[in-house]
């Protein structure tokens, strides 16, 4: 995890230095200086610190990955690397009726936020409990 800590901790420094840079742009309008891409580039360096600190405090308690060892060889990487979930059609039904609660706020339509409500319900329970029963049951 050490090179992923390295690329936030870049992507921050990035950050940092161009968030003055573009308040002093943007510094020839009225209000001197978009506020709102300022605060925007300011919590994206905050983001990316927090990442990088997370990252980087996690990479001191693990064993060096074959990827962060420079004596690695490929066949160090083999191996079993985690659980794959199979394809699945819960998280299309979770969008759709996302939507359709979105929608429902958007046009004021509150009877149609109720029914993405509802089956969205439906949707969310099938996407939890997706492994307890069927063909994928554990």
């Amino acid at each position: 995890m050490k090179s992923e800590t390295w690329i936030f901790a870049i992507c921050t420094v990035f950050f940092v230095l161009v968030t003055p840079a573009y308040w002093f742009v943007t510094a020839g309008s009225d209000q001197g200086g978009d506020w709102t891409g300022t605060s925007a580039l300011t919590m994206t360096a905050l983001l990316t610190l927090m990442i990088a600190l997370y990252l980087g405090f996690h990479a001191k308690k693990m064993d060096a990955r074959p990827e962060d060892r420079k004596d690695a060889e490929i066949a160090d990487g083999a191996g079993e690397l985690g659980f794959f979930p199979p394809y699945s059609w819960w998280p299309l039904w979770c969008g759709a009726t996302l939507g359709v609660m979105v929608l429902g706020i958007a046009a004021s339509a509150w009877w149609m936020f109720i029914i993405g409500t509802a089956l969205g319900a439906i949707a969310l329970s099938g996407l939890v409990f997706e492994y307890y029963r069927g063909e994928h049951a554990h």
